[in-house]
């Protein structure tokens, strides 16, 4: 109740519209939200951080086109969305690795480049298709989108049902409206970057770490663990060899953090995402370094992995 009565009073108190441009949405994608750094020091509350998965792509998003470096993005998985322009001409930038088109309003198509920024006209239509051999893309605009802080972040949790649009993720035919028209000094800006999803993921050991057999032990650092479907915003299920726990698969309650890796009674270990609960009892072998966290957040289904570890 505290939460629903939260989000009506922002929205009673902010004015989004009128006659600024905004993005008739004519397919919404697969897990199409609003994105930004995330939110800090609410665990206490049972209100995990969210943000960006992809940090590192979400920020080059907004230096191509010159934002602040945490205004908040589209963030997609998979398949993007469909989105025309009306009232207006905007900047735009799409990081990650990602297939998109600009549909110009006289029917030309013009095949975009990731990490580019381009000029999008009243009419033109925005197709972005899918990732290629990753999971998220980011779509920036120039001055931003006009979208509400909720507790000091425009990130949306679907999971929580927190964040602008109610906390849920964006369906067709929906408007993402954004803060101003492009300004006449706008210049194309090109970064020269390329991702390179490593695969031998690093960490270091967990707090329940002796909790696993030695053979377990052995077998997370030196066999190869396959990512499965099982993936979204939350975290990664892995499949690999079963890493057997000699106290309990079901310990006392503790709090999570952004790449712990957890272990159920199936053996198989899940990665914790931007989404991940604030607390698990499941025992957690590792933690992902926070190098690796972008990386990690980005590999497909029936990507196989590895862990090394390292030291602080």
């Amino acid at each position: 109740m505290i939460k629903l009565n939260f989000i009506k009073l922002i929205k009673k108190n902010m004015t989004i519209g009128n006659n600024k441009p905004f993005f008739e949405i004519l397919r919404a994608g697969i897990n199409t939200t609003i994105q930004d750094k995330g939110r800090n020091n609410l665990y206490h509350l049972g209100v995990t951080m969210s943000g960006a998965v992809d940090q590192k792509n979400f920020k080059l998003s907004n230096l191509i086109l010159n934002n602040l470096i945490d205004e908040p993005v589209v963030e997609f998985a998979f398949q993007g969305p469909l989105l025309k322009l009306h009232n207006g001409k905007i900047g735009v930038c799409i990081t990650g690795d990602v297939i998109f088109d600009i549909i110009r309003n006289n029917d030309l198509i013009e095949q975009g480049q990731c990490y580019q920024n381009y000029i999008i006209n009243d009419g033109d239509q925005l197709d972005i298709k899918s990732t290629k051999n990753s999971l998220y893309g980011y779509l920036s605009v120039k001055n931003g989108f006009e979208v509400e802080k909720i507790w000091g972040s425009s990130s949306i949790n679907t999971k929580a049902n927190i964040g602008p649009n109610e906390g849920k993720k964006f369906s067709i035919n929906q408007k993402i409206y954004l803060n101003n028209e492009l300004n006449s000094d706008f210049k194309i800006r090109q970064l020269r970057y390329k991702n390179n999803f490593h695969k031998n993921i690093r960490v270091i050991k967990g707090t329940n770490f002796d909790y696993f057999s030695e053979k377990a032990k052995n077998i997370f650092f030196n066999e190869n663990f396959m990512v499965t479907s099982l993936v979204d915003r939350m975290g990664i299920r892995l499949k690999g060899p079963k890493l057997e726990n000699i106290i309990s698969t079901n310990i006392k309650s503790e709090g999570l953090v952004k790449g712990v890796i957890q272990v159920p009674a199936d053996g198989n270990p899940i990665m914790m995402l931007a989404d991940h609960g604030t607390i698990g009892g499941y025992p957690k072998i590792a933690t992902i370094i926070s190098a690796d966290l972008d990386n990690v957040s980005q590999l497909p289904p029936n990507t196989e992995i590895t862990f090394q570890e390292v030291n602080l």
